[in-house]
């Protein structure tokens, strides 16, 4: 999935490198949650969640070719996408013509305070620079609702700093649960719930997964 990040160059590359895959992500993460039962636990559980709360759309942020944005539809939550990546937007527009799918920087959403009920942002702040994630979860508190929540995956690390790692597409980094939860607690968020899958066959890391809630305003 893609991020965003401030500087042009960086948003530049990151957006060449999946336009220049799009079609063999596309083809090659189309089952993409087949055999993964415990994220599609946390899905439906995520989806229950923001349907209890009734406080808007969820927006899957770095939803590249669209096929968990439409999982999400399938639950029963009105959503949409957002990818840096024309050609991912224009991919999943073709595969999910019901559905709505827009190009987009998670820097800076082109959406109006407090609309959103949810965000998803799966695997989709891992290429983000360290330095910028601040203002990437500043951005995602923006435009949630209060009540709203955010389901955040990522590739576990266990160093409280950040490390990169060598990912298919382009650079990317790993994190640990607890150093991610304290950014977000900074900006703004509750947590509700942590989630850590050890890597199955071919995985490298760690998958984590992190559920948190718009804290209220004082």
């Amino acid at each position: 999935m893609v991020s965003a990040v401030i500087e042009p160059s960086a948003l530049h590359g990151t957006r060449a490198a999946y336009d220049a895959v799009a079609s063999l992500y596309a083809e090659l993460f189309s089952n993409v949650l087949e055999p993964l039962p415990v994220e599609r636990a946390l899905l439906a559980a995520f989806a229950e969640i923001v349907q209890a709360h009734d406080a808007g759309p969820v927006a899957d942020i770095g939803c590249g070719p669209g096929h968990v944005t439409a999982h999400l539809h399938g639950l029963g939550l009105t959503t949409f996408g957002i990818d840096l990546s024309s050609a991912m937007v224009a991919l999943a527009r073709r595969a999910h013509p019901d559905l709505r799918f827009e190009e987009g920087s998670m820097t800076a959403l082109d959406l109006a305070d407090g609309v959103l009920g949810g965000i998803l942002a799966s695997y989709s702040i891992i290429h983000t620079q360290p330095r910028q994630l601040p203002v990437v979860f500043t951005e995602f508190r923006r435009v949630l609702a209060p009540g709203g929540h955010l389901l955040l995956g990522f590739f576990a690390g266990d160093d409280p700093l950040p490390q990169e790692f060598d990912h298919k597409v382009t650079l990317a980094y790993r994190w640990s649960p607890g150093s991610l939860a304290e950014l977000l607690r900074q900006a703004g968020f509750v947590e509700v719930a942590r989630l850590l899958r050890e890597p199955h066959e071919g995985e490298r890391f760690q998958q984590a997964h992190l559920l948190v809630r718009k804290a209220q305003e004082h």
